[in-house]
């Protein structure tokens, strides 16, 4: 997203203010009234009920098919399909088919909380997939987001972690340490969906933004971190 916003400002003179968390926290918020004009999730889930919530509240609100176009916010689309790894920043570990989870010789397991982040059930689904959830269960250290996961293992509080392939990878290749990128058959696509809110709709900067997202350029930056698109 950094890297993203970068391209866009040289480009459009517009600044773009970001705010990272939990998909689950913001959905919570922006549902109270906070002053988000775009949101990107990490699921599909959270901007389809965003959406859903707003044309029906549409409909409460007015009478009559201009008033209801008023109140909408703009159709969510798919920018990026996540990948996961299981990361150590120890090289040369055994991480491949979860080898070392299977062995037992680590100490600690960052996993982002399943509650609130898409990235969390993606990790208890192939842990489960593996055989593994009940084995690992009492070494699981839990980040509120992708971004805390991934910090408990960059920091040594745990010794690895399912991470997103795009906080380890530059330009095609992984930065350090060890790490087994995930099949993505061991657990559900991790589709990440964006929505233009209504306090976005009448500003040009947030919708050249969302335009820019989906144009050639924008893809290439965010391939270049690991994600895919169908």
């Amino acid at each position: 997203m950094n890297q993203l916003i970068n391209e866009f400002e040289a480009e459009s003179g517009h600044e773009v203010l970001v705010t990272y968390g939990s998909s689950g926290r913001f959905f919570a918020q922006i549902n109270n009234g906070a002053p988000f004009d775009a949101f990107f999730s990490a699921d599909q889930e959270m901007p389809a009920l965003l959406e859903a919530e707003d044309q029906e509240q549409g409909k409460e609100d007015g009478e009559g098919e201009e008033s209801e176009e008023e109140n909408r916010t703009t159709r969510s689309f798919t920018y990026a399909i996540g990948a996961l790894a299981l990361w150590s920043k120890s090289p040369g570990l055994p991480l491949a088919n979860g080898e070392l989870l299977r062995q037992g010789g680590f100490n600690k397991l960052s996993i982002a909380n399943p509650r609130l982040a898409p990235y969390g059930v993606a990790a208890v689904e192939v842990l489960a997939a593996l055989g593994l959830t009940e084995s690992t269960r009492e070494r699981w250290v839990q980040g509120e987001n992708i971004t805390q996961t991934f910090q408990f293992v960059d920091s040594g509080n745990a010794e690895l972690g399912f991470v997103a392939l795009s906080q380890i990878m530059r330009n095609g290749d992984i930065v350090g340490g060890s790490a087994w990128l995930v099949p993505s058959e061991l657990h559900s696509p991790i589709r990440q969906d964006a929505l233009l809110l209504r306090r976005g709709i009448d500003k040009q900067a947030a919708r050249d933004f969302m335009d820019f997202v989906r144009g050639d350029k924008a893809r290439m930056i965010i391939q270049s971190y690991g994600y895919r698109f169908d």
